[in-house]
């Protein structure tokens, strides 16, 4: 069977070739990488983002030290973070574009998802790391090197700024590339913080500025982290992606004619940017034929970006109740 999907990539319309069923399945297949943003522009904003910030690291980490400045260090070790967090966001991309194969009927592309998952962690244990450093910074103040910090983390805010431009386009659609975008966006405002505080200890003196700066930036980043972290863990537990109505969705399948309700509807992100839903609906004229329901398949893609659905017909005559709910059956329509 599985030889026929890859032949079927070639003709994903030819409806009329007897193996209706599995062009069928392939037609859905072949469609949704429209709905993805552009494989080819991320992977260029990931290898240079990867290269960008590796480098920067180093520097950073390196004047850090030079300079007495735990706020370089720390800011070099969430740069770090984030270039491995990066890799994983990168490597989960690619597989989710990797075809089925053996026991992995939907491929990989549930990596995206907890690549998404593992990428929130990560940051979390960063903030962890950095304001345990500040706190012990606030007992031992050492004397701080400000022109050094505030030219490297300059350099800081220039590199984050630009790999944080890089993801924008690709933000929107994929929780994955929006991980990735939030990361950078987070170093370039911690760099900008370091910056402040080395021009504020350059004039004052106070070295203190440095670990209480890093506190705020803790914050910051927690926050934003937060959303990224809920979202992720609800995928993974397959609710409802957000960017889905399922109240609509399941109107638009009572409304189609011929079904008189709708029972067993399930929607959940495949990946962090494919959908997909079951669902029986009940016709008690019959099975509609296979045109109408690659309408309503179309018509799910379209408005309601779920890429890959299976709907199961019934009559109606014999008395079925959703397996999960029990008693869904009576307040459907």
């Amino acid at each position: 069977m599985n030889h026929h999907h890859t032949h079927d990539h070639k003709h994903d319309h030819g409806h009329g070739h007897g193996h209706d069923h599995d062009h069928g399945h392939s037609h859905g297949f072949g469609h949704h990488h429209h709905h993805m943003p552009s494989p080819d522009g991320n992977g260029r904003a990931f290898a240079l983002a990867i290269g960008l910030n590796l480098a920067f690291v180093i520097i950073e980490f390196t004047y850090g030290f030079i300079a007495h400045s735990t706020a370089l260090m720390a800011d070099a070790g969430h740069n770090l973070s984030d270039v491995l967090g990066l890799v994983l966001a990168w490597g989960a991309a690619m597989l989710a574009k990797s075809a089925p194969r053996g026991r992995y009927t939907y491929g990989l592309r549930g990596s995206s998802i907890l690549a998404a998952l593992g990428n929130g962690l990560l940051l979390m244990v960063a903030c962890g790391a950095i304001a345990w450093e500040a706190v012990q910074r606030f007992s031992e103040p050492a004397p701080v090197m400000g022109a050094t910090v505030s030219i490297v983390a300059g350099i800081g805010v220039l590199v984050n700024g630009f790999s944080a431009w890089l993801f924008l386009a690709g933000s929107k659609g994929d929780l994955n590339i929006r991980g990735a975008y939030l990361h950078m966006a987070a170093d370039a405002a911690l760099s900008l913080g370091v910056v402040i505080s080395g021009l504020v200890i350059m004039a004052t003196g106070w070295s203190w500025i440095d670990p209480a700066v890093s506190l705020l930036i803790v914050v910051v980043i927690v926050l934003g982290t937060w959303s990224l972290l809920r979202e992720s863990v609800q995928l993974s537990m397959a609710a409802v992606p957000p960017g889905v109505d399922a109240a609509a969705v399941r109107a638009f399948l009572c409304g189609q004619p011929g079904v008189r309700e709708v029972h067993d509807l399930h929607i959940w992100a495949m990946s962090t940017t494919e959908n997909a839903l079951t669902a029986h609906v009940v016709m008690p004229d019959g099975y509609p034929g296979d045109a109408a329901l690659d309408a309503m398949a179309a018509a799910l893609r379209e408005d309601f970006s779920i890429h890959h659905c299976t709907l199961q017909v019934e009559q109606g005559t014999t008395h079925h109740h959703c397996t999960l709910q029990g008693h869904e059956h009576e307040h459907a329509h």
